[in-house]
């Protein structure tokens, strides 16, 4: 256990709290059990060192940091280590990187039953099944998704512009605004192919020369450790998977097609649907549909996207298409905090059932959803809107 705090108190020294993503001040700390999920390299370890950095920069009495892919863990259990740590007088336990620890569920409910004193907050994989784990802890635990940065996040952390975030009924309703203000701190144009190319992950901080390259060893982590352990997946078929990723980030989001999708990834359509939904939860790619409740989830999305832009600049094989870029934001930017569904009319979302949104470039115009209430252009390179012209960037302020 000594050795577990020494590595603690190295990690708390070298967190740095400069900058904190907007999470921090949603999270429920208090609560007795609290999942933070993401994709990898979203800066879920971060948040969780910063806030014992905060709280408890000096106490390591109460409060103990324990990664369990750490090679304690492979000659302890978990169980073994609350029981030190409950005895010398812990309260709270952070642990990272669960899904790395086999009995994690089953032990981490033991432990929740069993030490009702004690505060427990984990991190992991955005595959974790919390509903459907070994020992169910969805009554138990309060559950928080994480996902990269936003466009407002990024330019307080790379430009130190802080500007607070708005609800979409605020963009959409009074988008003059929310882009006075915004012009008024900034110019958002100057630093917007910046954030499309590598602003997403906070790691582009470490190294902006192999950042695409860690990007690829994330993708690769994801597809040839996470989704064989998590889920099954045939390590034959990760090379296909590969190849089914680096077809969907050339190519311009469609209509799907499963057949010709099956015969272009070598795989059947039974496998290449179920491959589709763990990409998804893994947060490489994004499914639409036209309807989230409709039993055609079942069958097949309607559109396909990449997660975010900066994956779509890591793994394209061709030039990225703006038209595609653009989606892609648009997707990935709406889908954290609302419900998106492709639109089957004359435009490409409806967001919360309420709003209809076409996504395009500046000349784009009005006539597709001239017949449509509640209806917007979410147009790229302007800085103002007009009518119902809104700046792109803008759907970038939402977190």
């Amino acid at each position: 256990m000594d050795a577990l705090i020494n590595r603690y108190k190295r990690l708390l020294a070298a967190t740095s709290t400069t900058y904190i993503r907007s999470l921090m001040e949603t999270i429920h700390w208090d609560a007795r059990l609290i999942a933070i999920r993401g994709a990898r390299g979203v800066g879920k370890t971060t948040l969780m060192l910063q806030y014992l950095k905060l709280h408890y920069p000096n106490d390591t009495k109460s409060a103990l940091y324990a990664s369990l892919d750490s090679i304690y863990f492979t000659q302890h259990t978990l169980m073994e280590l609350v029981e030190q740590f409950y005895l010398k007088g812990g309260k709270h336990l952070f642990l990272d990187e669960v899904h790395k620890y086999p009995t994690w569920s089953q032990e981490v409910k033991n432990i929740y039953d069993e030490y009702p004193e004690l505060r427990i907050v984990f991190t992991g994989s955005s595959l974790l099944r919390i509903l459907n784990a070994e020992a169910d802890l969805s009554r138990r635990c309060i559950s928080y998704n994480m996902q990269g940065l936003s466009y407002r996040e990024y330019l307080k952390l790379y430009h130190s512009i802080e500007i607070r975030p708005y609800t979409l009924n605020e963009i959409v309703t009074n988008p003059d605004a929310v882009c006075s203000d915004v012009n008024a701190k900034c110019r958002p144009l100057a630093y917007w192919d910046e954030y499309l190319q590598n602003g997403y992950y906070p790691f582009y901080m470490e190294g902006a020369s192999d950042y695409y390259s860690r990007i690829e060893n994330v993708v690769n982590l994801i597809l040839e450790i996470e989704l064989p352990q998590q889920c099954g997946v045939d390590i034959g078929n990760v090379r296909k998977l590969k190849s089914l990723l680096a077809i969907l980030s050339s190519e311009t989001p469609f209509t799907v097609d499963m057949t010709k999708l099956s015969t272009l990834s070598e795989m059947s359509r039974t496998t290449l649907l179920a491959y589709l939904q763990y990409l998804d939860k893994a947060r490489l790619i994004h499914l639409l549909y036209s309807d989230l409740n409709s039993v055609k989830k079942l069958q097949k999305p309607d559109k396909i996207y990449m997660e975010n832009t900066n994956l779509l600049y890591a793994l394209s094989l061709k030039e990225v298409n703006k038209g595609t870029l653009r989606e892609v934001f648009m997707v990935n930017q709406l889908s954290y905090q609302h419900r998106v569904e492709y639109c089957s009319r004359n435009a490409d979302y409806t967001v919360d059932g309420k709003y209809i949104i076409e996504v395009g470039g500046k000349s784009k115009d009005g006539k597709q959803i001239a017949d449509e209430s509640n209806a917007y252009i979410a147009a790229d390179n302007i800085e103002y809107p007009s009518g119902n012209k809104i700046p792109l960037w803008a759907f970038g302020f939402l977190y």
